[in-house]
């Protein structure tokens, strides 16, 4: 129950931290190479627009999960090699 706390934690943390993220570059996000703005612009819906811009966030996010997972991943190494030792150092 403790590992699942844990790992709950640690997730919210990431997804807070990707959201924060993506707050703080959405205006950067609206912003665009300067053949790419021309061509959406010249369309009348910016439909196209808004999901090339909705695509670019959702890819930023993918690096802070995988990020998240790595570190997830070495902590809970660290901390089974931890209580192993700590088992070797009881039964001696």
């Amino acid at each position: 129950m403790k590992n699942l706390k844990q790992v709950l934690v640690v997730m919210f943390f990431c997804c807070a931290f990707a959201k924060a993220d993506l707050n703080a570059t959405v205006a950067a996000s609206t912003t665009q190479c300067a053949m790419c703005r021309a061509v959406l612009e010249s369309e009348e819906d910016n439909s196209t627009a808004k999901g090339i811009n909705n695509g670019i966030k959702y890819l930023m996010v993918i690096p802070y999960i995988l990020v998240g997972g790595v570190f997830y991943f070495v902590y809970k190494s660290r901390k089974n090699a931890s209580s192993e030792s700590q088992e070797k150092h009881i039964e001696s």
